[in-house]
Formats: C-alpha cells, structure tokens, sequence
C-alpha cells in the first residue's frame, strides 16, 4: 500500500469511520492510522459492559445507551485534539444527532461513511466470528443509519472494492480536506 502523508503544514488527521456493523470499519479504520501514522481507537471497546450485554442478547441499543458511549468517544478525540494528535475511531455513528455530538468534541472532524448493499453486509456477518453484535441486528441498524446527505467533511465509500483501495480513497479525502480552496461543502473536490 502507497503510504499517503498529509502536508507539511496541515492538522494531524481527527477522523471516524462509521457505518453499520460488517461494514468494515475497523479494518479500514486500522489501516487508516498506520498510513497516517496516528493512533487507531476501536470504538466498540468504549461501550460500557451493559450496552455489549444488551447487544450479545440481540438486544439493539437505544439513544439513551448510546450517548455515554459516544461522549467517551469524544472524549478521546477531543483529547487528541487538544495534545495535537490525530486519531481514527471506528463508530458506527449511525445518526446525524450522534454525528454532530462527535462533532462537537473535535472541531474539523471528518466522517468516512462506509457503505454496502444489505446482502453485502449480511454476507460479511456470516463470515465473522467472535464479536459480540449478531448478524440479526443489522436490519435494526440499516434502519436507524440516516444519510450524511448534505453533512460536512464527509464523504461516503462503497464496501465493494479492496480494503487497498477503500483506504487510499479514504486517505485521498482527509489530504483534500487540508488543501486550501479546493473542498465544497460536502467534501468533495470542486
């Protein structure tokens, strides 16, 4: 993998990557760091042992359960932030009001949506042993996630290529965010 550095003069990279369960996010997000040269956070080891119980037994979370959860996330990167460092965390993020309680934490933090096709992420499920979230709780996420339509400093990637070319496209969207005058609001190049 081509390692891709941010300029000389920009901020360490402060980033989530986010998306539903299997979508990839830890390993997207793993990589991310190492070619960013930052720390690497996985969010789900922040959920306190009662949201992992509810989850275990198939249980899907609530706003209530879910807000401890994301303001230790911010936590983290607000603590980043104020040393100086980057930081990637993998959350699922799943609504806009949690995208914006993050966002609140860590200014200029930017989202990398993963996203796929329902029997994409099912697939992937199956395959996956050992983590706690079962398969079955997917549909329960796919119909609580709400579109980053329109958010800033976000930009969604399709699951479907390799994991070489999800984080390159990924690295390419935190390097054009630092470079002057050339981003829209969506974080696209103009």
């Amino acid at each position: 993998m081509s390692t891709v550095a941010f300029p000389s003069r920009s901020e360490p990279a402060l980033a989530v990557v986010m998306g539903v369960s299997g979508s990839g996010k830890t390993c997207v997000g793993a990589a991310l760091a190492r070619q960013f040269g930052v720390h690497f956070l996985e969010g789900d080891s922040l959920h306190p042992a009662s949201n992992i119980d509810k989850m275990s037994r198939g249980v899907p979370l609530t706003d209530d359960d879910r807000w401890p959860w994301l303001d230790r996330i911010g936590d983290a990167l607000r603590e980043a932030a104020r040393q100086g460092e980057g930081l990637i965390v993998s959350c699922s993020a799943l609504k806009r009001s949690y995208r914006q309680r993050l966002r609140g934490a860590a200014e200029g933090l930017a989202f990398i949506h993963l996203t796929g096709s329902e029997t994409v992420l099912a697939q992937r499920l199956a395959g996956r042993s050992g983590h706690f979230m079962p398969a079955h709780l997917l549909a329960s996420q796919l119909a609580t996630l709400e579109s980053t339509r329109g958010e800033l400093r976000t930009i969604d990637i399709d699951i479907g290529a390799p994991l070489e070319a999800l984080v390159a496209r990924a690295a390419r969207f935190l390097n054009d965010l630092q470079a002057p005058n050339t981003i829209s609001a969506r974080g696209v190049l103009d």
